[in-house]
């Protein structure tokens, strides 16, 4: 070959690599495009189950919404957690809860639009004898479904209150009837504190206010002069238009106002006991935070958790409440004066940033 074939033959192959390289960048790009169309049709596919699951039925939107003041009244009571009544039909106790949504107030001037059992923040109190059999209507007066979830305790499955696994959900204007015997989900407790809320569209329902006390009263009842039930809860609320959405674990979400039985502070009840009596509290992480408790001027005893007695009870002056944790805690009033019982994390003591509020209360020891 001549020096002019050879030149003609190195270009080609250069040419021929050149178009190679090209093709194979084309490639890329388009299987990179690919698994980007990809990547964000999965991550609009987890958006839409984040915002509404099988078991919610929301959307993103609506679950984050601010709960409708169309039609809302202001709440007829003005303590919440009150022991519900019941009637008498053979064996069994039967109680009545109606979902309702109310403007319950937390602090003089200041109303949530709250999502309620029977109208009140916490939902009533239910309390029954252990083994004892209930019988519990609930009727939604919501403009969403709902269940009802007893936490900690051993009803049968059917009854467990989870939509769409164990029951369907309870449409606005329905009603659902929940039986079962008032019996610790742990073999080990004959009794204690427990709870119960929505299990639908959780974080919304329970955020909202759906969430409420239950104890189961032992065979044996410890002695004690005084008791308490306390539950833990956070609202986010917009005071100048009213519009209360649930609080979230995520920016924009945060809590602003946080209460005692529905009630901030200098709203919340005072612990009202004399010298050298003995005082239970029942608290209750009702709603969707964490709250490191703290009693002032005297130690208490952790003499149950979730409601089991505890083998070996400590002493503390703090503890950590996680959502659906409940604590007995037994003191005695030992030191007179003017005690408070409080919540470590300096925000949760404060009325939409003003303090001090929130997660306080008194226990005055005559």
């Amino acid at each position: 070959m001549n020096t002019r074939t050879n030149f003609y033959l190195a270009t080609g192959a250069i040419l021929v690599g050149a178009l190679a390289l090209a093709l194979a960048l084309v490639a890329t790009v388009r299987a990179g495009g690919d698994d980007d169309a990809r990547d964000t049709a999965m991550a609009q596919s987890d958006g839409q189950m984040m915002g509404g699951s099988a078991m919610s039925g929301t959307s993103g939107m609506e679950h984050g919404a601010a709960a409708s003041q169309e039609g809302v009244p202001n709440a007829a009571a003005a303590r919440g957690g009150q022991r519900l009544d019941y009637t008498v039909d053979g064996d069994t106790w039967v109680f009545n809860l109606v979902a309702k949504s109310v403007k319950w107030q937390i602090l003089p001037g200041v109303r949530v639009t709250a999502w309620t059992y029977n109208g009140t923040v916490p939902g009533p109190e239910i309390r029954v004898p252990y083994g004892q059999k209930v019988r519990i209507v609930v009727k939604n007066e919501l403009p969403n479904p709902t269940t009802v979830h007893w936490h900690g305790i051993a009803v049968p499955n059917a009854m467990d209150g989870v939509p769409d696994v164990t029951q369907e959900p309870i449409e606005p204007g329905e009603s659902f009837t929940y039986e079962f015997r008032a019996l610790p989900t742990a073999d080990s407790s004959k009794g204690g504190t427990f709870m119960y809320h929505s299990h639908f569209d959780e974080d919304r329902q329970v955020g909202l206010g759906l969430s409420a006390p239950f104890v189961i009263e032992p065979p044996a009842k410890p002695f004690y002069d005084l008791e308490r039930t306390i539950l833990l809860g956070e609202w986010n609320l917009d005071p100048t238009s009213g519009d209360t959405r649930p609080p979230m674990q995520m920016e924009g979400s945060f809590p602003n106002y946080f209460t005692i039985n529905g009630k901030a502070y200098p709203a919340t009840e005072p612990i009202e006991v004399r010298r050298g009596e003995r005082v239970l509290l029942r608290v209750i992480g009702g709603m969707q935070f964490t709250h490191p408790m703290h009693l002032h001027g005297m130690s208490f005893t952790v003499v149950a958790k979730d409601g089991t007695p505890l083998a070996s009870p400590y002493d503390a002056d703090v503890v950590d409440v996680a959502p659906g944790e409940r604590y007995d805690l037994l003191f005695t009033a030992s030191r007179p004066g003017k005690w408070v019982f409080h919540c470590h994390i300096g925000h949760h003591l404060t009325n939409n940033g003003d303090g001090p509020g929130g997660l306080l209360t008194v226990v005055e020891v005559a």
